[in-house]
């Protein structure tokens, strides 16, 4: 599987919102959006007008870049949710947000989702007491997300925590910070996902 190795801050740029890709970083000001808030490349600053298919293209691309998955990765996600009962945009959303990579983000264990990704993979990780290292796996109601014994004393992951509050924890999420516990109170609802996206563009271009 292809994996973009490049500067992450041209994704912000090319979608013109900051996608947090770089943690703490996008929180001061070395953030490269907010120093260059204008599409990456020689003709970054013109004015270009989209298509109807391009606007549905750049939301399909800032969700895809906003959660780390490849096109791959996306559109069968998108395919599971298509084949859910309920609103396909609001299922599709709400499966991204159960994705392990993306709750340990949420639960602050990690300043990124790509870092969060990581520490799945590197065995740092348990789901209701057992050792998960795939990332894509979606959680559910009930479920306990739990930093192993022996990496709580990680410092990156200790240095997440600690800036939790100005990240903020999703509301269908519940952190023990001190016992380094994640809750799944619910499933998550599109109340629940406060991110400036317009699934129904990203439906009409899987639609099309």
């Amino acid at each position: 599987m292809s994996r973009y190795r490049g500067a992450v801050c041209r994704h912000c740029r090319r979608e013109n919102i900051k996608l947090f890709l770089k943690g703490d970083r996008c929180f001061t000001d070395k953030c490269a959006f907010e120093r260059r808030s204008y599409a990456p490349g020689q003709h970054g600053q013109r004015r270009t007008k989209l298509t109807e298919y391009g606007i549905q293209l750049r939301e399909k691309q800032k969700v895809r870049r906003l959660y780390g998955l490849s096109e791959k990765q996306f559109k069968l996600t998108f395919q599971k949710s298509s084949r859910l009962q309920g609103v396909t945009g609001e299922n599709f959303l709400a499966s991204l947000e159960r994705r392990l990579d993306n709750v340990i983000y949420r639960l602050g264990f990690a300043p990124s989702r790509n870092q969060a990704r990581q520490l799945v993979r590197h065995n740092h990780f348990k789901v209701n007491g057992k050792k998960v290292n795939i990332p894509s796996i979606l959680v559910k109601s009930g479920d306990v997300v739990e930093l192993v014994e022996k990496s709580r004393n990680n410092q990156s992951i200790n240095d997440s925590l600690a800036a939790v509050e100005r990240r903020g924890i999703a509301q269908w999420l519940e952190l023990e910070k001190d016992n380094f516990k994640g809750f799944v109170k619910n499933m998550p609802v599109r109340e629940d996902i406060a991110l400036p996206i317009q699934e129904n563009l990203i439906v009409e271009f899987y639609s099309r």
